[in-house]
């Protein structure tokens, strides 16, 4: 049974384009490369011909496992979130209560996180801590070494 994965609606679009971008785009380049690679002569000795059927192959295992995911997603409403608590969905700012530096992490299901982005998965450390908490409450995430991280919660946002 596959996991419910949670997708904003910005997620799931972006899941659909890179669906579509590798079922068009990407398939076409590497048929182009396989029929190069035949090209060249006998493709029972040819490294070029294995190499484009090897990239085909991750390229529909990638493919599958992208079409698996919209399957089981789940698309939350943003416009139904509270901002009552955090939830997948929300803008969350938060206080480290050592270093005095504030951070705001948009939670999301774990499809669409990105860190560089400050998209915190909900199933990530800092993202669990977080979710069902209030603002004004001080989360501790475990960190892998040294004492926890203390975070409060400045504001909730819905967008």
């Amino acid at each position: 049974m596959p996991r419910e994965v949670i997708l904003t609606q910005q997620g799931l679009d972006d899941l659909k384009a890179k669906i579509e971008h590798l079922s068009t785009a990407r398939r076409h380049e590497v048929a182009e490369r396989i029929k190069e690679a035949r090209a060249f002569g006998d493709i029972s000795e040819n490294s070029e011909y294995d190499d484009a059927k090897n990239e085909q192959a991750m390229l529909e295992k990638q493919i599958a496992e992208l079409e698996d995911k919209l399957r089981s997603a789940t698309v939350i409403d943003e416009s139904d979130v509270t901002t009552d608590v955090v939830s997948v969905g929300v803008t969350v700012h938060v206080k480290d209560q050592k270093t005095d530096k504030s951070v705001k992490y948009k939670i999301v299901g774990s499809a669409e996180a990105n860190p560089a982005e400050n998209k915190l998965s909900n199933e990530s450390p800092v993202g669990k801590a977080l979710l069902g908490k209030k603002r004004g409450e001080i989360v501790s995430v475990p960190v892998p070494r040294g004492p926890a991280r203390k975070l409060k919660i400045t504001k909730i946002e819905a967008k």
